[in-house]
């Protein structure tokens, strides 16, 4: 079983290193905001079957690992990290500093936005939020683990309030978060916000007074199951190889906590981790060129294009659960088990957290690197930035970083379900039987991210 093991992993990077020898870049893209159109070196369909191939290729693999004492030891491997013992007193100030800072940076940046400059690639706030936080510090939730709680200039701010906690309706469940992640995505594409530094402004603060004084009001139960951006960061945290815990910070593989989990999602959580690999997905979608295209065909020169990107939200978001649901009753068939379609589906949607932070990383890591002299020089002097501004333009193998940012995801997404599969499962070939249609969901998601990776994006606004 280790020689075969060793044999996946040189084949993976073999497969890998063709695949980044042969594919260009389509840089990513952050909502409305701004890219850089550039087309792939090769056919898109090309780098649509290398990519699911790989996948695939993964899975069989994978699959012949079933030495439970093997997959157990893996998934539990770790090291703790030792604090060194005079900072020790020093982090809770340190924490309490870090917190107040943030509130200031929130205050500072909407101000900056209402007053700065109209331009959004010259105003601070917008980039703030679309390069510094959510492209740069979202991606750090995933590969370094989730340090909102102790960021989150909202908890902060609701921790000054005082009043009697309330409980959540049981029956709401965290389907707030599910129709808060599907509204913030609408209200992105749909609107200016990304290239308007004032609508950005009165949105933050239409967002700071729902969710602190509901934070007042529900306490962390507010952050749990009702704040989308906090469910996210809590999620991609779980994925990382640095973890947090009363007994200290350890090193694990990457996915090894989403592995371990027993927790069992229910019907909202299942909804809400599609929906996070959704959004990014149609997020990456709206801004290529094959989107803009249909845009303009529909009647009135492109006059219906808010409905029907909305309804493209809905109907793609019905698609990715529907075809998550009917694979977890696909299970029963190919793995015959007593246990029900819904605790199935609960069980392996840990398996999807990867494949939204792969594609999360393959859509924001162009965009990141591009804008970091503008963002230099714009926080330089937020109220008088440069009249020129400078965007790097990437070398062409960057597009690769993109396409194995994708794959990583998915490949790491298949081993989370191996792993999962054998917590469940009794025996060795039933496991395995269990993975087929969860790794056909997988290839399916990997042909539509990589497609969209593939295409050359719409030139956005300077």
């Amino acid at each position: 079983m280790r020689a075969a093991a060793n044999a996946s992993r040189r084949f993976f990077a073999v497969a890998t290193g063709c695949l980044t020898l042969c594919v260009d870049s389509a840089l990513a893209h952050a909502g409305s905001f701004g890219a850089v159109s550039r087309t792939a070196s090769v056919p898109s369909w090309l780098v649509v079957a290398a990519g699911a191939g790989l996948v695939g290729a993964s899975f069989l693999f994978t699959s012949l690992l079933t030495d439970r004492t093997l997959i157990e030891g893996v998934s539990r491997r770790r090291r703790r990290l030792r604090v060194i013992a005079p900072l020790d007193r020093f982090i809770p100030i340190a924490l309490t500093i870090v917190r107040w800072a943030a509130v200031a940076a929130l205050v500072l940046l909407v101000a900056v936005g209402v007053v700065g400059p109209a331009t959004a690639s010259a105003n601070a706030l917008t980039l703030g939020v679309w390069i510094v936080w959510w492209a740069g510090y979202t991606s750090t939730t995933y590969l370094l683990g989730n340090t909102w709680p102790a960021l989150n200039p909202w908890r902060t701010l609701a921790s000054l309030g005082r009043s009697e906690r309330r409980s959540l309706p049981p029956w709401l469940g965290s389907w707030p978060s599910v129709v808060g992640l599907l509204g913030l995505v609408a209200l992105e594409v749909l609107s200016p916000l990304a290239a308007d530094p004032r609508l950005l402004a009165v949105a933050i603060a239409g967002y700071s007074l729902v969710t602190v004084p509901g934070a007042i009001v529900f306490g962390d139960a507010w952050f749990d199951r009702v704040d989308p951006i906090a469910r996210t960061f809590r999620l991609y945290g779980r994925l990382a190889p640095v973890q947090r815990s009363d007994q200290g910070v350890t090193l694990v593989l990457p996915g090894a906590a989403l592995a371990r989990d027993a927790e069992v999602a229910d019907t909202a959580d299942i909804a809400f981790v599609v929906a996070l690999v959704w959004a990014t997905t149609f997020d990456g979608l709206v801004s290529t060129s094959a989107w803009q295209q249909i845009v303009t065909a529909t009647p009135g020169n492109g006059g219906l294009a808010g409905p029907l990107t909305l309804a493209a939200l809905v109907a793609g978001f019905a698609c990715f659960v529907g075809g998550y649901r009917l694979a977890a009753r696909a299970v029963r068939r190919t793995a015959p088990t007593y246990v029900t379609a819904r605790y199935l589906a609960g069980w392996f949607t840990p398996a999807l957290v990867p494949i939204a932070a792969g594609y999360h990383f393959a859509h924001f890591a162009g965009y990141l690197v591009g804008y970091v002299p503008t963002v230099v020089a714009v926080f330089a002097n937020p109220l008088g930035p440069p009249a020129s501004l400078t965007v790097l333009s990437l070398p062409g193998w960057f597009g690769a970083v993109q396409v194995v940012a994708v794959v990583v995801g998915h490949v790491v997404a298949i081993w989370i379900a191996h792993v999962r599969a054998f917590g469940l499962f009794a025996g060795r070939v039933q496991p395995v039987r269990s993975q087929y249609p969860v790794a056909a969901v997988a290839i399916c998601y990997t042909v539509t991210s990589l497609w969209i990776v593939a295409q050359p994006t719409a030139a956005g606004i300077s």
